[in-house]
């Protein structure tokens, strides 16, 4: 019998990313709240969370500390007593500070603070951006983890928009300096950083997915759009066409996933029972909120119930309802060709990243049945 002493398994340990893993607008309002409740001084945890309406021990709000921790806007993680509010916040938030020392404050904490978008900007600055792939092959080259690369990427073109380096000039999307991104924004950008994201344009459509048949479908690597379609020709029609061809498709499918359509179901039996299952089995949906479609809300809510991976969107325009406007709905302006188009790149990044943090954890984003019910679960048999 050998003396050799066997070693012992290692442990598994969970994988510290260093890096925010979500876009600076989805903790923005999150210190600014933490600053408000305590003036600029540290607040208790959980009366932080009370203020705000949420749970302190859910999974998304966990999240959000922790990406607000990353961020450098609060110091103490997710079961510290108290959260401390950082110096750069008290800069981007405080009533003293001008409006000029805000907008540079957001800059400094989306981008400059951030290694791997530091690295983007300060080589790309002055340039039209360039290509989600380029963008990607710069991490890459910098020695950045490649699980997380095309997160910070699609993280970087949002955060880059939402701070105003990142503007629509002579019809392409640019990275300007900060010198020149202070000069130009707005006092109502400025004014409305928090909340809304300065937002983009449409483009011509592309040929939609094929048919989907009970031979070739696999919930599992299926996103399936819910949305408005209407009738040939008409403007839904042209809407969602252009939406699926031109932004979710492009968006979605680098994930592994097939984007599908309830016009591009082709199996046997009632269409209204197949859509359902879409709904409830499918690994990722995306519902279109655009014209007030009331069989897009009575979809959702199904998917709502499901508690599996939602993204919402909308076209800027079309007000969001009360019970959902409190969620996240990433708006998309396609009020014309020239603001679309130019922004469709920054579209497909900041649908793309959502759909990464849902897949990753589907309870990160909150919607009102989880919020009034955490533990419920739907049992398909």
């Amino acid at each position: 019998m050998s003396d050799e002493k066997t070693e012992p398994k290692k442990k598994r340990t969970r994988r510290v990313v260093p890096y925010p893993l979500c876009s600076f607008e989805e903790v923005a309002e999150f210190a600014a709240s933490a600053y408000e409740l305590g003036s600029g001084h540290s607040v208790r945890r959980v009366t932080l969370f009370d203020h705000i309406g949420k749970s302190p021990d859910s999974g998304p709000s966990r999240t959000l500390v922790t990406n607000a921790g990353k961020y450098g806007l609060i110091k103490g993680g997710y079961n510290a007593e108290q959260l401390e509010i950082t110096d750069v916040t008290k800069k981007a938030y405080g009533e003293r500070s001008t409006d000029y020392a805000k907008a540079a404050a957001k800059i400094e904490i989306a981008i400059l603070n951030i290694e791997p978008f530091k690295i983007l900007y300060d080589k790309f600055v002055g340039n039209k951006l360039p290509a989600r792939t380029v963008l990607a092959d710069t991490l890459r080259e910098n020695d950045v983890d490649e699980k997380i690369v095309d997160s910070l990427v699609d993280n970087f073109v949002v955060n880059a928009e939402h701070v105003g380096i990142l503007q629509t000039l002579a019809g392409a999307e640019r990275l300007v300096t900060v010198e020149h991104a202070l000069e130009e924004l707005s006092n109502t950008q400025l004014g409305n950083e928090s909340n809304d994201s300065l937002l983009p344009t449409v483009a011509a459509g592309k040929p939609i997915a094929g048919i989907v048949t009970s031979g070739n479908s696999s919930f599992d690597s299926t996103c399936f759009y819910i949305t408005p379609i209407g009738e040939d020709g008409s403007e839904a029609r042209k809407h969602s066409d252009l939406f699926l061809g031109s932004i979710i498709e492009p968006a979605i499918e680098p994930l592994g996933l097939k984007v599908v359509r309830a016009d591009a179901i082709d199996t046997p039996g009632l269409i209204t029972n197949q859509i359902i299952e879409f709904i409830l089995r499918s690994k990722l949906v995306i519902a279109d909120l655009s014209f007030h479609n009331p069989n897009v809300f009575y979809e959702l809510a199904l998917r709502h119930v499901s508690r599996l991976p939602t993204i919402q969107i909308v076209r800027k325009g079309d007000k969001i309802p009360f019970d959902i406007g409190n969620f996240r709905t990433i708006i998309l302006d396609c009020s014309d060709i020239y603001t679309l188009v130019p922004k469709l790149e920054t579209y497909k990044s900041e649908i793309a990243s959502q759909a990464r943090r849902v897949l990753e954890d589907p309870n990160v984003v909150e919607n009102p049945v989880t919020s009034l019910y955490p533990n419920l679960a739907l049992s398909l048999q």
